[in-house]
């Protein structure tokens, strides 16, 4: 799509702020008009817009999708946002450790057990681990735990949280970083220990490195996101 206007500036609107296009208030896909919440998302989102050039690309203004699909989807449907993490969770990618060599089962321990700690103590959801590839259930209690947590957020936090899962791979890295417990760095580390180790071991591959790329996009958007909804100065992620 062409760029259709000169100025991108951010404004106050009766119930928010938002995007005001050459003076007119920006509105999603679904035409909801795209109130935010706080101040600082929406002069993140006009400066997104103002990067523009000739054509629009979407892929270069993450927090405005982030914000879009909340209006359109997590705000209409929060049961079916919610429902898609839980299924995250009950194949949890921290759970599944390797056979060997020695060297990935200590690292995986080391970096993924904390995590799952921390997820047990925090929201009462005790994950099982596997051995290999094969599926394991997971207890009902425990992803009842999750179901629980995930559904308090407001659908701006749960969508940026949907959006690192996604990323990730992973509920508890996606709820780590949510919740802060996890740097986007730190996430990502997380999210790719097994590719991680294959690149080091292996070389660099070209389709890997953009995908990967894209994975620490994603990440480090989602907790954007989250610091300006909250107010959170950037130089404080």
């Amino acid at each position: 799509m062409k760029r259709f206007y000169d100025t991108a500036e951010a404004g106050s609107l009766d119930t928010g702020f938002g995007v005001l296009l050459d003076g007119r208030p920006l509105r999603t896909p679904g035409t909801a008009l795209l109130t935010l919440p706080s101040e600082g998302l929406a002069a993140a989102l006009a400066e997104e817009w103002r990067g523009q050039d000739q054509q629009i690309q979407p892929a270069s203004m993450p927090l405005t999708q982030i914000a879009c699909t909340a209006l359109d989807l997590a705000a209409k449907e929060p049961e079916r946002v919610v429902e898609e993490l839980i299924g995250f969770a009950e194949a949890e990618l921290l759970c599944y450790r390797a056979e060997h060599p020695a060297d990935l089962i200590q690292r995986q321990a080391a970096v993924w057990q904390p995590l799952l700690d921390w997820a047990e103590t925090t929201y009462g959801a005790r994950l099982l681990l596997a051995t290999g590839i094969l599926h394991r259930s997971q207890p009902e209690a425990s992803l009842a735990a999750l179901r629980t947590a995930v559904s308090r957020y407001d659908p701006w936090t749960l969508t940026a949280l949907a959006t690192a899962v996604r990323a990730a791979g992973s509920l508890v890295v996606g709820l780590a970083l949510i919740d802060r417990r996890l740097t986007p760095e730190e996430a990502f580390a997380a999210a790719e220990l097994d590719e991680s180790y294959c690149l080091e071991r292996w070389g660099d591959d070209p389709q890997a490195t953009h995908r990967r790329e894209g994975v620490k996009a994603d990440l480090t958007a989602a907790r954007r996101f989250v610091d300006l909804l909250q107010g959170i100065p950037v130089s404080a992620a």
